[in-house]
């Protein structure tokens, strides 16, 4: 049974702390995701050492060097610093539609699965959902669904994509077909926003740059708390008039922070130091890959392309006692649906973390 138990930590402060003592097998990997990094004692050491001042009045040095530094690597005009990619992502659909618009995304699309009916409830939107491969689709869907003039139908206002594509296996946009849409868009008057929650695996995966990106699209959020390793915080990236808008949607959304610079200092040094890293992750995802392609129990894997492994289980493999198993073997997964399984690779994963994988996989 577990007990409480007092501490002592630097400082000679206490804190209290439930002790198990039971034989559960801890968790040496954790594979739900990349939003369980840590920081780096690097990173640690540059948050503390940051300058901070108050950024609800745009005083805070170290808020504002993030935003500049962001703001220059995608040759965009401006950047606001926010919680979260839900809320850049809220904030950015709140720019570009009025109540009773429409916004065309993927049905696989984080802005339209996973942010609690966000664009119902603060853009009084609705949505118009495409089908296509591994959350992507082309110029052609889209022309095929952009609402003529009407009375009976939205404005259609905004196209939404999300690079790379979570529910995708960490899927990739091929650039021609992204500069077709944007194409499609300048001629219907539609915006275009990027969900860039891990735009940057996308960038090292395809060998492309943050400013190609910057020229094509209006408006672009980026996760810091992801494969970057930051612990919290987003980017809104546009031009200096949606910025300015957008602080003030933040406002209202409860998003405006006062000395954040300790936040914002995590996502500076990601940017700087923890992008091209991310090669790492990707050939990790490639390892695994390479092993569940020969287990009789995996029906089939998305094609892997980035950090995020997903792959479906046969029905002789039941999804719960596959995760059990591996949670019995130190390892945590989550289920994406019906028989799938997502493994998410990051900075905190070490060699023998994918060794121990691969070997708990051969003998399941």
């Amino acid at each position: 049974m577990p007990f409480l138990e007092w501490r002592r930590f630097k400082y000679g402060s206490y804190s209290l702390h439930l002790r198990m003592t039971n034989s559960a097998t801890p968790i040496l990997i954790d594979l739900r995701s990349d939003t369980l990094t840590l920081p780096t004692p690097e990173m640690k050491a540059y948050m503390f050492d940051a300058e901070l001042g108050d950024d609800v009045f745009g005083e805070d040095p170290t808020v504002n060097a993030l935003q500049n530094y962001a703001a220059d690597l995608f040759g965009m005009e401006d950047a606001l610093f926010c919680s979260s990619g839900t809320q850049t992502n809220q904030i950015a659909i709140k720019l570009h539609t009025q109540p009773a618009d429409e916004v065309i995304c993927h049905e696989l699309s984080h802005v339209y699965l996973y942010e609690g009916g966000g664009i119902a409830y603060n853009s009084g939107a609705s949505v118009r959902l495409l089908q296509g491969s591994r959350g992507m689709f082309t110029a052609k869907d889209l022309i095929e669904n952009i609402n003529k003039e009407d009375v009976h139908f939205p404005h259609s206002r905004l196209v939404s994509i999300e690079n790379t594509v979570n529910k995708g296996g960490g899927a990739c946009w091929d650039w021609h077909e992204l500069v077709k849409i944007k194409e499609t868009c300048t001629n219907n008057n539609l915006a275009f926003h990027l969900d860039g929650a891990r735009l940057f695996n996308a960038l090292i995966a395809k060998n492309q740059t943050a400013q190609q990106y910057g020229q094509l699209f209006d408006t672009i959020s980026i996760c810091l708390s992801k494969g970057l390793g930051a612990p919290v915080g987003s980017l809104l990236l546009g031009s200096k008039k949606h910025i300015h808008q957008a602080k003030r949607y933040r406002k209202v959304m409860g998003g405006g922070m006062r000395q954040a610079g300790f936040m914002a200092a995590a996502g500076l040094f990601a940017l700087q130091n923890n992008i091209h890293r991310m090669e790492i992750d990707h050939q990790r995802a490639k390892t695994v890959e390479a092993v569940l392609k020969n287990l009789l129990w995996v029906d089939y894997i998305l094609p892997v392309e980035t950090n995020i492994v997903i792959f479906k289980l046969k029905d002789t493999m039941m999804p719960d006692r596959f995760v059990n198993y591996l949670a019995e073997n130190g390892i945590k997964a989550s289920s994406m649906g019906k028989n799938l399984v997502r493994f998410v690779f990051h900075l905190n994963h070490q060699d023998q973390h994918i060794q121990l994988l691969c070997d708990t996989l051969k003998k399941a």
